[in-house]
């Protein structure tokens, strides 16, 4: 396990840590979201420490629970079913129900004919096994099995496992979750630009850079095809190894 120096931090592995240099830590931090698009997991490669952003509050009719795949060769939207999900709770506080039938089918009924059907389909049912039903974990677990099934090396960290000022909102968490696990580095997806200013970070001594994913395209059925859908249907579609190369297919901007 690689040590972070700090003891109030719990850290998961996908795999064996990347090798780093102790001067030099990438970090990033995003919510928990259940089988996103892409640009989500070349963020999660792109950093040595991934904070899955658990003690916020969840968005209805967000994406924390619900993305996009190929149905009928068109873009259908599935929804993770939830009990008691509402704006005014932690993630973290919300459960994912036991019966996921429908939505299992569903998959398989989309992709039982797709070239790396069988694989992928086996890391689906494997997500669905996990007996802890928490909505924090069970999805952080799926990005974790995903990560196993991609070969990725980060190092995943619940931010309700770090102890720090929770009375913090916005930005000055983000730089207290930065300090805390000594990031020099702070990496985000190009959405969030408007939402951080460099100065802060530099006052702090950390890089921020966003991560602006390049346009991906890929051979799905005989359908024209439709981007940006959860990785399930990349997974569905393409090799580890192609899968590998789309990972890298992105521009910092600083």
């Amino acid at each position: 396990m690689r040590s972070t120096g700090n003891r109030n931090v719990k850290t998961h592995h996908a795999t064996t840590p990347k090798n780093w240099l102790h001067d030099a830590m990438k970090l990033g931090i995003m919510q928990p979201y259940f089988l996103p698009y892409i640009g989500y997991w070349q963020l999660i490669n792109a950093v040595d420490k991934y904070v899955i952003y658990d003690d916020v509050n969840y968005i209805n009719r967000g994406w924390i629970n619900r993305n996009n795949i190929l149905l009928n060769k068109q873009q259908f939207l599935f929804t993770l079913t939830l009990l008691g999900a509402s704006q005014n709770k932690l993630i973290n506080e919300i459960t994912v129900c036991e019966e996921q039938d429908k939505l299992i089918k569903t998959f398989e009924t989309a992709y039982k004919k797709a070239p790396f059907f069988s694989e992928a389909f086996l890391v689906v049912k494997q997500i669905f096994e996990y007996n802890d039903k928490n909505l924090a974990k069970f999805i952080g677990n799926s990005i974790m099995r995903i990560a196993d099934y991609l070969g990725l090396k980060t190092e995943f960290v619940y931010s309700s496992e770090i102890e720090k000022d929770c009375s913090l909102k916005g930005r000055e968490k983000i730089l207290s979750i930065c300090k805390i696990l000594r990031a020099t580095e702070y990496f985000n997806a190009i959405g969030g630009k408007e939402l951080y200013n460099q100065a802060d970070f530099e006052a702090n001594n950390i890089k921020l850079t966003f991560l602006k994913a390049s346009q991906i395209e890929y051979k799905q059925f005989n359908n024209s095809f439709v981007p940006n859908l959860s990785i399930l249907d990349v997974m569905m579609f393409n090799s580890v190894k192609e899968i590998g190369k789309m990972l890298e297919e992105y521009v910092c901007i600083g």
